[in-house]
């Protein structure tokens, strides 16, 4: 349980991330959120962690057929 509410007050500093101005904040909100995340994951339970894991992997596997045209010729 402990590891949802560190989730959504991560997603939600980030989130207030592109809400704020002022640089310092932004900066110090995406630390807090990025090290609040990292930590809600570490208490996640193992199912939550594989599904994490395979959405970030197909997401990363999409972007870069993306990148490289799926083989295609970019010109």
């Amino acid at each position: 349980m402990s590891s949802l509410v560190l989730l959504l007050i991560g997603l939600g500093i980030l989130f207030l991330v592109f809400n704020t101005k002022d640089e310092i904040h932004r900066i110090t909100a995406m630390i807090s959120g990025t090290i609040l995340l990292i930590w809600s994951l570490a208490l996640a339970p193992l199912s939550f962690q594989l599904l994490i894991e395979i959405v970030s992997v197909l997401a990363a596997f999409s972007v870069c057929m993306r990148c490289l045209g799926c083989g295609f010729n970019r010109d």
